[in-house]
């Protein structure tokens, strides 16, 4: 018998006891304001927050961007806002969308305990819009913040197969001699409308 089969019989001799999973009734972190706390952790992470009344004051603090006026190729699945120049459904590949500058599209539960917006692949042909365009833009309802992630956990329904992440700020790392890098591997900058109309 060789070391790797000896190593494997080892692992599977060792047997152990069951042990039930914690319980999630627990005590989660709540915030007495969490619409400022979700605007600092996603500040904390380097994205943006801004609180707005409807698309048109959306589209007009998205105007305040220091790219915008420079943006030639916009996503947009959000037309309250801005419509975009380029229609997803339209595209085959999704390398074709390296050169997005903007992606507006909409996420549906914000997190105030980290900065954190879900957004699924629903009504999206091409998921990597998220990770691939220049500025991600979310738009997502003020009445969808939540305090903490077992609370947005909760809120979570999966009716079939399909995608869903958290995203919290632009791409970012700090690997190569600790310096932080912002817009490393994805969107240079990220954008959280919280819009009471919508």
């Amino acid at each position: 018998m060789g070391s790797r089969e000896n190593i494997l019989q080892a692992v599977r001799a060792k047997q152990l006891p069951d042990k039930p999973a914690p319980s999630l009734e627990q005590n989660w972190i709540r915030y007495e304001d969490r619409r400022a706390q979700f605007a600092a952790a996603l500040q904390s992470v380097g994205g943006r927050c801004e609180f707005v009344a409807g698309g048109a004051a959306a589209a007009a603090k998205l105007a305040e961007h220091p790219a915008w006026s420079a943006a030639e190729k916009i996503v947009s699945l959000v037309p309250d806002v801005v419509a975009g120049n380029c229609d997803l459904a339209t595209v085959d590949d999704p390398h074709k969308l390296e050169d997005v500058d903007f992606a507006i599209l909409r996420g549906s539960i914000a997190v105030a305990e980290n900065g954190a917006v879900w957004v699924t692949d629903q009504g999206l042909k091409h998921r990597a819009v998220y990770f691939i365009a220049q500025h991600l833009v979310l738009v997502v309802p003020a009445g969808a913040i939540v305090d903490n992630m077992a609370q947005a956990y909760e809120k979570l329904q999966f009716a079939g197969p399909g995608y869903g992440a958290f995203l919290s700020g632009p791409s970012k790392t700090a690997d190569i001699e600790q310096s932080l890098v912002i817009g490393a591997h994805g969107p240079r900058s990220m954008t959280v409308f919280l819009i009471e109309a919508i």
